[in-house]
């Protein structure tokens, strides 16, 4: 493959990872690209493989609710080169703990939540829902 043939434009990106044009402006404008976003002659952005891979990671730390200025930090770090691993670990580390948190939070919501099911299915097999949270 050529170097002009891996070049992507940001039509090509949008639909490889699921993020809008404009998204992936926004995220070029607010520094959360690992590596300067090149342009081609006419002045039209150009990524790599390597920024579609980026991408992905922000999409997947994004969902899982890392905060913008989080992901801004560790494009910085990673731009900076090597010598702060350590400091991009701790951030995941960081993040991973509140994901944990999270997960944990979640999964005690979807416990009420099964529980309420169950008593409302057994209330409405029984012939009627009863005094299920009814008003005094």
């Amino acid at each position: 493959m050529t170097a002009a043939s891996s070049e992507l434009t940001i039509g090509q990106v949008s639909a490889r990872t699921g993020l809008g044009v404009h998204t992936l402006r926004l995220y070029e404008r607010e520094g959360l690209l690992a590596g300067e976003v090149r342009r081609d002659g006419r002045g039209r952005r150009v990524y790599s493989a390597w920024d579609v891979e980026w991408l992905e990671y922000c999409t997947r730390f994004r969902a899982s609710g890392m905060p913008l200025v989080t992901i801004r930090r560790f494009a910085e770090l990673v731009r900076q080169g090597p010598g702060n691993e350590h400091i991009r670990l701790g951030l995941l580390h960081e993040h991973r703990d509140l994901v944990v948190e999270r997960i944990a939070e979640l999964t005690t919501c979807l416990e009420v939540i099964g529980f309420k099911i169950d008593m409302y299915e057994k209330h409405l097999a029984q012939g009627g829902a009863g005094d299920l949270w009814s008003p005094p």
